[in-house]
């Protein structure tokens, strides 16, 4: 029904100001006459713009069931209301509906796929584009896809830069850095085969290396078969470049983790498949130790679409989105109570997370150590949980803890990013501070109050503790990558908003992108690395 004809107050669609998502939602909705209509019949398609009334955008965000952080990112997108939609009306869609689908085909991962493939993620979602949206949002929250990142593996590390150019060095002896031979380097080196083609996420794992490129192709190198040479079959294969995962070609990979017998890959659609570890149903399917054939996670969260994955060193966790809102899932090993269920069982299908739930807890971020797990939710809070040896849950003690529990010492921290290893944990708060806890073997934790070669640098940390030498930088950090792996000693990488990327730990085989004095081990400051990720 037209407007003029329905007692409604007409508006005025053109020349609304920019101004704060808070300022719109403050500011009296007036009227204001309107002069023409240009939405259907014979009017050129896209020439309505959907601010005809500031209001809509305060529907549309809130209708989103977006967190509020969400909505100061999403403020450049309402420039939406304020020009012509581009596309031709769409009769069934709402308003909001309407909307949040423009803001789904701005999104990076969004935008290659084709209609049949889009529907069928609206379904898996819940039927909505805003689910969709939200689906979209956070993912890029968790995993920081399409940006720069630094990854500290075992022995071994990967940087990738804004532009999606690969960079490794340090331990070599299984290929793992890509570069055709299995010399050790500690310089970062690009890997050169990979140019031309734009790497957004990496995982490293124990002489494993996985790259994924921007097409959602899969490319591995290192060795060829899971567990250490203490721990499961030893591989005779060595991958020294960079190949493309046949078995995956069909499935577009936005994520992969590398678990110690196990490798874990999350699709576009946010369905999880996994590689071996299924001999004795682990992981829900039952196959050998060097099966290159993914398989799709069974269970729960088959028709539950997973945004973030994380591997631990037997077990995995995934975070999922539903209409309900976010939730964790986890299944494998579950001594130490690493799984968080209450219990030290096994599971062999993705299990929910109750905790969260009685915590009114809404998970953002989930990692997944050797033995213990961490989440940080919407609001900022740190929850902990499994085997709490030498403090590595930041409660101030070494008892393991079966359910996530919040750690109370970070209470007047605003999380956003906790990264975890071999019985160590980071936290990465809103302005750009760095707490750490746990292990303090290889100076991997960045106290080292006292100068290099003296002082409490390899000291455990029971409870959460400001990392001065990171504020001493200069530089607001983003991320926080540490090794996860209880046969390495552990190095760390802090990457700053400019691109800039430090190193501390150790370093005995380069892996740090920092030459040592001959009786060098280890770097107890951060020190950077000469490699810009920007």
């Amino acid at each position: 029904m037209d407007a003029t004809t329905s007692g409604t107050p007409t508006v005025q669609y053109h020349n609304i100001p920019d101004q704060p998502i808070t300022a719109i939602v403050a500011a009296p909705v007036s009227a204001f006459l309107r002069q023409v209509r240009h939405c259907f019949g014979d009017s050129t398609p896209g020439e309505f713009p959907l601010a005809a009334n500031p209001s809509i955008v305060l529907h549309v965000l809130t209708t989103c069931n977006l967190d509020p952080q969400d909505l100061a990112k999403l403020e450049a997108t309402c420039s939406f209301f304020r020009q012509p939609a581009n596309f031709a009306p769409d009769y069934e869609l709402s308003i909001s509906e309407l909307a949040a689908l423009d803001m789904c085909q701005r999104r990076a991962i969004f935008k290659p796929m084709t209609d049949e493939e889009r529907q069928s993620l609206k379904h898996r979602c819940g039927g909505s584009w805003k689910l969709v949206l939200r689906f979209l949002l956070a993912g890029e929250a968790c995993c920081r896809r399409e940006k720069s990142q630094a990854i500290a593996g075992p022995g071994h590390s990967i940087a990738v830069t804004s532009s999606g150019a690969a960079y490794s060095f340090g331990s070599n002896s299984s290929g793992q850095l890509g570069h055709g031979n299995t010399e050790e380097d500690w310089r970062p080196q690009q890997i050169r085969s990979l140019q031309g083609i734009r790497i957004i996420q990496a995982a490293a794992g124990a002489g494993r290396t996985m790259l994924i490129s921007d097409a959602g192709r899969v490319y591995a190198f290192g060795k060829d078969s899971f567990g250490e040479a203490e721990y499961g079959v030893q591989g005779t294969k060595l991958v020294t470049t960079p190949q493309p995962v046949e078995s995956l070609k069909d499935i577009f990979v936005v994520q992969a983790a590398i678990g110690n017998f196990f490798t874990a890959v999350l699709s576009r659609e946010g369905r999880v498949y996994t590689f071996s570890w299924g001999k004795d149903s682990k992981l829900g399917h039952k196959t050998e130790p060097n099966d290159v054939e993914p398989q799709p996670l069974l269970g729960a969260l088959e028709n539950i679409p997973v945004v973030q994955i994380a591997a631990g060193y037997c077990y995995l966790l995934c975070l999922a989105c539903q209409p309900s809102g976010m939730s964790v899932y986890s299944v494998g090993c579950g001594l130490g109570g690493k799984l968080g269920h209450g219990s030290r069982t096994d599971e062999k299908y993705p299990r929910l997370i109750e905790q969260f739930q009685l915590l009114n807890l809404q998970p953002m971020v989930v990692a997944a150590g050797a033995w213990h797990a961490a989440v940080v939710g919407w609001d900022g809070r740190v929850c902990t949980w499994g085997w709490g040896r030498y403090g590595c849950l930041g409660h101030g003690n070494e008892d393991c803890e079966s359910v996530p529990k919040v750690v109370e010492a970070l209470s007047d921290v605003k999380a956003v990013h906790v990264a975890t290893g071999d019985y160590t944990t980071f936290v990465v708060s809103d302005d750009g501070d760095v707490y750490s806890f746990g292990c303090g073997e290889s100076a991997s934790l960045g106290h080292n109050t006292a100068g290099e070669g003296q002082g409490n640098r390899h000291a455990n940390v029971l409870s959460p503790e400001l990392v001065m030498s990171l504020k001493q930088v200069n530089e607001r950090v983003v991320q926080i990558s540490l090794t996860n792996s209880i046969y390495w000693n552990a190095h760390t990488f802090a990457l700053t908003e400019s691109g800039k990327l430090y190193a501390f730990g150790a370093g005995d085989k380069g892996q740090l992108g920092i030459e040592l004095a001959n009786n060098q081990t280890e770097r107890g400051n951060p020190e950077r690395v000469d490699i810009d990720l920007n």
